[in-house]
């Protein structure tokens, strides 16, 4: 692969599992503040959804020309129906199992002269003989896959995500996570773990310097038996650890619009690319192209394998 090229994603299948959530947007206009009280009325013009959360890692796989299979829990509700919907408009294969004691994760977000002003968030933990009864399909469907996803969003849709690892290293598939919380032992194991440096700095502690960021990183890799560590820092890039060190990609991004949802499209896009049987390297270095990509669009969003391949081409 040259630097300025892609694998071809089609064909290569990634099963996705974990905390799926409908995301709802209403844009308007504000042009006046509350008699009521010290905030704007935002008048509605447009209303959006979009799938959040695990749903939004699936939605960038098709996006990118892979094949996705989302396996999670919904509510038997109208966002539960949403979510289906909007998941249909794309070649997402959704196997979505329904909790009548689970309401559909919501999150809503107001938007006013294309800035957030607030969000609402409605969820509630699924019933435990849903999570048993996806369990059970997940064994089913790891061996169809070329690589697993594991998006936890700490909604409790990833209550056996220790058995899960298990079960894909017992298939010989490579297992990517993206973590949440502060036990990270369960997810020992694991072939990649994506933390944020939020997420990092919370479970390893706050670094000195880089060399201190290192050695902070090797430790937790080695501790959890993980092949590699991803995190991914924001404005300061990503940093890869393995056994044989560690490497650094600078941001791309040329402007920072929106983060919401860049963890999705990262570990979608390495996910791909592991799938595809590059090396790490050069997962998190086409990672890195995407997440420069999606941080410039607003709200959750995807990254088309087009804008890729032009960002490879301009910045190789």
């Amino acid at each position: 692969m040259t630097r300025a090229a892609l694998p071809d994603f089609a064909g290569r299948r990634v099963l996705v599992v974990g905390d799926v959530m409908l995301d709802r947007y209403w844009f308007g206009d504000v042009e006046r503040i509350s008699p009521e009280a010290p905030v704007p009325v935002v008048l509605v013009r447009r209303v959006e959804e979009r799938p959040g959360g695990a749903a939004n890692v699936a939605r960038n796989i098709d996006a990118l020309g892979g094949e996705a299979t989302l396996l999670s829990v919904i509510g038997d509700d109208e966002a539960g129906r949403a979510l289906e919907r909007v998941l249909a408009e794309g070649r997402v294969r959704a196997s979505l199992h329904r909790d009548p004691d689970l309401s559909t994760t919501v999150k809503l977000r107001v938007i006013g002269h294309q800035q957030q002003l607030l969000r609402v968030d409605f969820e509630r933990a699924p019933g435990h003989e849903v999570l048993a009864a996806k369990l059970d399909e997940y064994e089913r469907l790891v061996d169809e896959a070329d690589a697993i996803v594991l998006s936890d969003y700490g909604k409790g849709g990833l209550a056996h995500v220790t058995r899960m690892i298990e079960l894909a290293r017992a298939h010989a598939k490579p297992v990517l996570v993206d973590p949440k919380g502060s036990d990270y032992a369960r997810y020992r194991g694991a072939t990649v773990l994506t933390p944020n440096r939020g997420e990092f700095r919370e479970v390893a502690g706050r670094w000195s310097d880089e060399a201190d960021l290192a050695r902070r990183a090797q430790k937790l890799r080695g501790d959890l038996a993980l092949e590699a560590l991803i995190v991914t820092r924001s404005e300061d890039g990503m940093s890869l650890f393995t056994p044989a060190g560690s490497r650094h990609e600078a941001t791309r991004a040329r402007e920072v619009y929106d983060v919401s949802g860049a963890g999705d499209t990262v570990i979608a896009t390495l996910s791909l690319m592991v799938a595809a049987g590059a090396d790490l390297p050069a997962a998190m270095r086409v990672a890195n192209h995407a997440a420069g990509i999606v941080v410039a669009k607003l709200g959750t969003a995807v990254v088309h394998r087009g804008e890729l391949l032009e960002s490879l081409a301009a910045n190789p």
